[in-house]
């Protein structure tokens, strides 16, 4: 079981009254390059930007080879489990895509990234379905820009 089931959880009336507000920031997590090698197999992007650390650092501004930017956008999933709260009376919570994606700047590999979350938006659609608006900064240790921002849509079902 995922540890955000763990979390003791709020009304939607508190889950509600966030909106405008920081909600937190996760943990760091670190993108290695067997990380980024994983992720390459699985997706079967193979460009030497991503595994070739040898050709990155001579053939690249980067100076190393850097993260796919969907492999940081994934990660978003584990920041927001440490972060956001659970409504009570929730049976599931899906990904309902984004209205804002943009990749900032790059993730060099061996570099860690956070999630920053504001709730924007939490509105009923139906009594048993909430729609959310998560605004998100992924932000790189050590370094000014993030790597991206990212208006984040999820839908959230109550029994």
């Amino acid at each position: 079981m995922n540890e955000v089931w763990k979390k003791p959880p709020i009304t939607l009336e508190a889950y509600q009254a966030l909106v405008g507000k920081e909600v937190g920031v996760s943990s760091w997590h670190l993108i290695d390059q067997p990380r980024i090698n994983t992720y390459a197999d699985v997706i079967e992007d193979h460009q030497f930007i991503h595994v070739d650390p040898e050709r990155a650092a001579k053939e690249t501004a980067f100076g190393t080879t850097i993260a796919h930017g969907f492999l940081t956008m994934s990660l978003m999933s584990i920041m927001s489990y440490e972060v956001m709260p659970v409504i009570a009376g929730t049976t599931m919570g899906v990904n309902y895509g984004f209205d804002k994606l943009r990749f900032i700047s790059p993730v060099r590999s061996g570099k860690r990234v956070r999630g920053r979350f504001v709730l924007a938006e939490a509105k009923l659609r139906k009594p048993t379905e909430l729609q959310s608006r998560t605004n998100v900064t992924v932000e790189i240790e050590g370094e000014d820009k993030p790597a991206l921002v990212a208006e984040w849509l999820g839908l959230i079902y109550f029994a």
